[in-house]
Order: C-alpha cells, then sequence, then structure tokens
C-alpha cells in the first residue's frame, strides 16, 4: 500500500513525519531518512492495529509526478 508522506522540519532540526490519511499517524527523526524509515513503521503498526480491529483502512493512493521545463 502506499500512503502520502507529509515531512518538516520543526524549529529544532527535528524531521517530523505524518500520514494525512492516518489521523494521528505521525512519527519523527534526526534526519528525513530516519523519519521516513519510522514512519513507515508507524503506518505497519496503524493499519495492522485497524486490520486486527476489523475497522476500515484507508485506501493506498496512486500519483503522478509531472516535471515541467522552465
Amino acid at each position: 500500500m502506499k500512503y502520502r508522506v507529509i515531512i518538516e522540519q520543526d524549529e529544532d532540526g527535528i524531521f517530523v513525519a505524518e500520514v494525512p490519511a492516518l489521523p494521528g499517524c505521525v512519527s519523527q527523526g534526526e534526519t528525513r531518512a530516519v523519519a521516513l524509515k519510522n514512519i513507515q513503521e508507524a503506518i505497519e503498526a496503524y493499519v495492522g492495529s485497524l486490520k486486527a480491529h476489523d475497522e476500515p483502512v484507508p485506501p493506498s493512493i496512486s500519483e503522478e509526478v509531472v516535471e515541467v521545463a522552465m
């Protein structure tokens, strides 16, 4: 499954990652790479919990990237 992840650096330099489709699914890391690894683990745990409780799992996204020459 694929979910959109938003990663922003906070005022202390920590990278905070969140998943808009999964309310409350937030993680962080000292680098973007660590934040991305941590949010992947958080997503897996979140979706696993939804499945364990027979709750609906938000659908995976499909996204295209368009490059524009300027």
